[in-house]
């Protein structure tokens, strides 16, 4: 959950364990949503609110390692990890067959837009975003963010922007986001990004919850847009996010929705995200497979394994 003021993030999370299944025995997985961060991001000490499951990471080290550990378990492929561009590319130093780097942009992310080009010619780079304008107090299709699309526009990387959910009172703090405003949000505010940018590899984060309508409006409007699950399969109560999921496959958007687990620091994050698709008994194997793979590799450009 981008960014969010982790003392102002509700706990909605069910308690459930997550599968045992060993990864030889798992289709494999792509997590367009993860983020490599400083183990000390949330504080010294996890919040009072992380439930039992979710453990302390003690460094980045310890943090990269164990998160490594949890895509292996569940035979996560390839996951998009996103952060400050020096942690982003140690992870993806450190696992190169597995991780692509791709740097935060916007509120408490990188904003160099030198350096990210930088990274991009060089090849370190395989995507943008999280993007999270909405943090800021900018939409998507503000003017002033412009040069950043036309950079990803540029490099053809595929650009990962936050819609939709924060943190409740996140606008009150002042050393978060005091800028935040839940109506930038709306899917709605895409269009004229994309319009500028037909050929933008785009997806929305968190499918855009909870503006369900908006969402289904924006991604018939514009058949090249994706969208990820990430959080929303596992901090949402599990059967609101049942519920739109459904109205999402139910309206046909089946085939653009992607696997995201929105992994902060706490790689049983992973797990959660994973169980919150599973657990979707309305969704057929097939449907299963284009969310949790086929979908983002088709986004991605990547080979499909039959």
């Amino acid at each position: 959950m981008s960014y969010f003021s982790y003392r102002l993030l509700p706990l909605f999370i069910l308690s459930c364990a997550a599968p045992q299944q060993g990864p030889a025995s798992r289709p494999p997985i792509i997590d367009m949503h993860l983020h490599a961060l400083p183990a000390d991001w949330a504080g010294d000490t996890n919040p009072a609110w992380i439930p039992a499951s979710f453990t302390h990471s003690a460094s980045d080290e310890e943090l990269m390692s164990r998160s490594l550990e949890e895509l292996k378990r569940y035979n996560v492929v390839r996951a998009i990890a996103s952060g400050p561009l020096e942690h982003a590319l140690r992870w993806a130093a450190a696992s190169p067959e597995r991780i692509i780097a791709s740097p935060m942009v916007g509120s408490m992310g990188e904003d160099n837009l030198e350096r990210i080009s930088s990274e991009y010619r060089a090849g370190r780079l395989g995507a943008m975003g999280e993007v999270a304008w909405q943090y800021d107090g900018l939409s998507p299709s503000d003017p002033t963010v412009e040069p950043f699309l036309a950079l990803a526009e540029k490099f053809d990387v595929p650009v990962g922007i936050h819609m939709g959910l924060g943190p409740p009172g996140v606008s009150y703090d002042a050393e978060c986001c005091p800028k935040y405003r839940a109506k930038l949000g709306n899917p709605t505010l895409l269009e004229d990004a994309l319009i500028r940018h037909p050929k933008l590899r785009v997806y929305m984060m968190h499918a855009g919850w909870p503006m369900i309508d908006e969402t289904i409006a924006v991604m018939h409007a514009h058949p090249q847009l994706y969208a990820d699950l990430a959080v929303i399969n596992w901090y949402v109560p599990r059967a609101e996010f049942h519920a739109y999921l459904r109205r999402l496959v139910d309206a046909g958007l089946g085939k653009r929705l992607m696997f995201g687990s929105d992994q902060m620091v706490w790689p049983e994050a992973i797990g959660l995200a994973v169980e919150g698709i599973e657990s979707a008994g309305f969704l057929t194997e097939e449907q299963k497979r284009d969310i949790f793979h086929d979908n983002a590799a088709r986004f991605l450009r990547l080979q499909v394994e039959n």
